[in-house]
């Protein structure tokens, strides 16, 4: 039966795969439903903080976007990229690591990625040097930003063992992004130069490239928008109080002092600064939920509500099995669970729905709260298959060639890039952890 059972998980998780997104929900809702109605197993309870706190992170970033703040700071970033072509390939990563890093979302780095691309072309450095780097350094901004599914769910899930918002940040931020840098080190003479790229020449040759000037933004934002900016900022900063847990809210009840929880408040402090943008920003209502971020944002919670629901099924039911077979295995070299991360996330494409998929497995296996700390950059192997959107955009902005996709999947531009900066973050964090904790 427990072949059987494991079979159904995965086959969900493949079938969710293939559609991606509120797809990988509902196959989540398949294998529940038949490990619930064929086999009887008894549910699970699905991750309702988790689901909470990415709820009221969406709403502010989506508002934050109402009020135009995200366009605002993408202008920023564009004007950074453009006084610094010669170096595109350290400036364009990390500038997509910071912006995603502050607003939790890889929506600003994707609107960022044309840019430096065309600043590449410009100043005749590979384009596939500073884009695929930027795709990655984007993502990695995901694990660390106080604004992110994937750290909320870290967040909510690691309170219960002590673990405060500042000790996942203390470890996250900065492994992500020295591991970013050296990644990029990695990349800063890999390859031709463009000049001597084959598939560049041809394309030169045949007409099919053409110079294009780069255009300067000179669009104004209103105070609107960046009064939003300064609002939001100012939360992110207000999620470190729940890092003091003595100044936390308490209340006394039948000679019992309960405190306000680490999940309540980062939901209460999300969804208070979601209304200071809409009433000091002035938001148009139309704007409140219009934007992608709140689109892709729900998109995402679905794929965290179905799969993690499933796999907290399969894993409660044979939870006594798992602790006895791999627990001192697992104790005894962490790595392994890194590896599972890794590969997970490779398979889901969502860093969120691996946290909540993996994370309390790992908890229930005794993994301590440290180990699971450093090993939060695990959950970045979405590069290993190249079929998400910024990847295969990427490869379309490079109007140059040198970004591409093999003939065999996995031998693509990503794939280097991306394994040397995963391996760099998860060392570095272990050795910053060990201060940490």
């Amino acid at each position: 039966m427990f072949w059987m059972e494991l079979a159904v998980v995965i086959i969900a998780i493949f079938i969710g795969a293939k559609w991606g997104g509120a797809g990988l929900g509902a196959a989540g809702g398949i294998g529940l439903g038949v490990l619930v109605f064929g086999f009887g197993m008894q549910p699970g309870a699905p991750p309702v903080s988790v689901l909470l706190i990415i709820t009221a992170v969406i709403t502010c970033a989506s508002i934050l976007q109402g009020s135009g703040g995200l366009d605002f700071l993408v202008s920023i970033a564009e004007k950074l990229l453009r006084r610094n072509p010669k170096n595109i390939t350290f400036m364009g990563p990390l500038v997509c690591y910071l912006f995603t890093l502050f607003c939790g979302t890889a929506y600003v780095a994707f609107s960022v990625y044309p840019v430096i691309a065309e600043v590449a072309i410009g100043a005749r450095v590979r384009p596939e040097r500073p884009l695929t780097m930027s795709v990655i350094g984007a993502q990695s901004g995901i694990t660390g930003s106080p604004m992110s599914a994937a750290t909320g769910a870290m967040i909510a899930l690691l309170a219960v063992k002590g673990v405060t918002p500042l000790q996942i940040f203390s470890v996250a931020i900065p492994a992500c992004l020295l591991g970013v840098l050296i990644g990029c080190a990695f990349m800063f003479k890999k390859g031709k130069e463009l000049a001597d790229d084959p598939e560049f020449q041809r394309r030169v040759m045949s007409g099919e490239f053409q110079d294009k000037p780069i255009n300067t933004d000179s669009r104004n934002y209103s105070s609107s928008a960046k009064k939003g900016v300064i609002v939001f900022a100012l939360g992110i900063l207000a999620v470190f109080f729940g890092s003091f847990p003595d100044l936390m809210p308490s209340w006394e009840k039948a000679g019992k002092v309960t405190r306000l929880s680490i999940p309540n408040m980062v939901q209460i402090v999300m969804l208070c600064c979601a209304g200071l943008i809409m009433v000091i920003a002035n938001v148009s209502p139309k704007k409140l939920a219009d934007g992608s971020v709140f689109r892709s944002g729900l998109i995402g919670m679905v794929a965290v509500y179905g799969v993690s629901w499933l796999t907290a099924t399969f894993f409660n039911f044979y939870k006594p099995m798992f602790v006895a077979e791999f627990g001192n295995m697992i104790q005894g070299a962490p790595i392994l669970f890194a590896v599972a991360l890794f590969i997970l996330s490779a398979v889901l494409f969502s860093q969120g729905a691996t946290v909540t998929a993996l994370v309390p497995m790992g908890i229930g296996l005794g993994i301590s709260p440290a180990d699971l700390v450093w090993m939060f950059p695990a959950v970045s192997g979405y590069f290993m298959i190249p079929a998400g959107g910024a990847i295969i955009g990427c490869v379309a902005f490079d109007r140059t060639g040198t970004t591409q996709i093999g003939k065999f999947v996995f031998n693509h531009s990503y794939m280097l890039p991306g394994i040397v900066t995963t391996l760099s973050q998860l060392a570095i964090g272990y050795v910053i952890s060990k201060f940490v904790f």
